[in-house]
């Protein structure tokens, strides 16, 4: 597996697949906002249609990393997009735009270990950093191009926004068909609800006794957390800092993040090997207070700037930390039961700073007090991330 190119055709179907749902996942957030905006739902169902895609992530963290190593790979991807597809249905149809979501929510928590834990098995060594960083770029591309898509096609008309996420899921479903048929990871899965439980605490005791996977586990998570706390950050920010009441501005911005992500995956796949993927962390403190800077901001041209070097900083920090875990999973207990226990992780951090947010909101603090305690907080919590691996090393 080692001698397989990195540009393989199992590589170029699973960047393919990734890019479509990816770019579908994205466009449906906005398209479904603009959807219950239309329908007159109050403002608090923004937030607790975000809550009704995470929570899937968090319930199913027992068995979608089970669900990815007991068959090959790509037909668990296919699988996953197929419920997806499923979802956006259901919300083209009118039947109920929160059930829908949540459908695509579950398929997105069957995929995201199927996703990376294919890459262990499709290439190794320094090409899983590189590997990462393609994925990553992929991602983080469809992110910027479904985001602005589905701000703006709404803009035009809903259902043809909500028809377009449920083309781009049938291509990813498409595109898994070209993935290699990869023997499963794991064939001592039971199919028992118990037995299932037991082992996702088997799995999860193995990966925190591990003091290496548990600090990165935290740096993930904590990225993870930050980005969608930055999301409705900056949809409060634009109104208040810049005086602009339309909805695409917040939608340009959060592309402009992506930019800048892709921009350090790209970096982080030539600079940073498996063997030093500590030198990554500082980028992750750096962008705590680039956040802060950001917030303080008040002029346009700045404000992107500084959202460029903070995607770019966040894609420096994330791509490496993602490899580390992948191949401390394949070697502890499966590539796609790993990245359960970190689906759980990143979101029930995502939750945790969302809920954080919303109360701060609540509170009445303004949205320049809780972006600066936000950039200060991540940098100390990255700090301890980055003196814990430290600390491992050593030993």
């Amino acid at each position: 597996m080692s001698k397989q190119p990195l540009l393989s055709v199992g590589m170029a179907a699973t960047m393919l697949a990734q890019f479509f749902s990816a770019f579908a996942d994205n466009a449906i957030f906005f398209a479904i906002l603009a959807f219950i905006k239309q329908l007159h739902y109050p403002e608090w169902s923004q937030s607790a249609l975000q809550i009704g895609f995470v929570i899937p992530f968090i319930l199913l963290s027992p068995f979608v990393g089970q669900f990815a190593d007991s068959m090959s790979k790509g037909k668990a991807m296919m699988i996953a997009n197929g419920v997806k597809l499923l979802g956006a249905a259901i919300i083209c149809l009118n039947i109920n735009p929160f059930l829908g979501y949540f459908l695509v929510g579950v398929g997105a928590a069957g995929y995201s270990p199927a996703k990376y834990g294919i890459l262990g098995e499709l290439t190794s060594g320094d090409n899983l950093v590189k590997a990462n960083g393609l994925i990553e770029a992929s991602t983080i591309a469809a992110i910027l191009l479904g985001s602005l898509a589905g701000g703006h096609i709404a803009d035009l008309d809903i259902t043809l926004a909500l028809l377009t996420c449920v083309v781009m899921y049938g291509l990813a479903v498409i595109a898994n068909i070209f993935i290699p048929k990869l023997p499963a990871a794991r064939q001592d899965i039971e199919w028992k609800f118990m037995s299932m439980i037991k082992d996702f605490a088997k799995t999860f005791k193995i990966i925190f006794n591990n003091k290496q996977a548990l600090y990165t586990l935290l740096g993930t998570s904590l990225f993870w957390g930050a980005g969608i706390t930055l999301r409705f950050l900056l949809i409060s920010w634009v109104p208040i800092v810049l005086g602009i009441t339309d909805n695409s501005t917040p939608t340009n911005l959060n592309a402009v993040v992506a930019i800048g992500i892709v921009i350090g995956a790209a970096l982080a796949s030539a600079l940073v090997s498996i063997s030093n993927t500590l030198r990554c962390i500082p980028a992750g403190i750096l962008m705590g207070f680039a956040v802060i800077a950001f917030t303080l901001q008040s002029n346009m041209i700045s404000s992107y700037i500084l959202l460029v070097v903070i995607g770019a900083l966040g894609g420096y920090f994330l791509v490496p930390l993602n490899a580390l875990i992948q191949k401390m999973g394949k070697e502890l207990v499966g590539a796609g039961s790993v990245i359960s226990i970190q689906n759980l992780s990143e979101y029930s951090a995502m939750m945790i700073m969302l809920s954080a947010y919303t109360l701060a909101v609540a509170g009445g603090l303004s949205v320049i007090t809780i972006g600066v305690g936000f950039g200060m907080l991540f940098a100390i919590l990255i700090a301890f991330v980055w003196l814990g691996l430290k600390s491992h090393a050593k030993h």
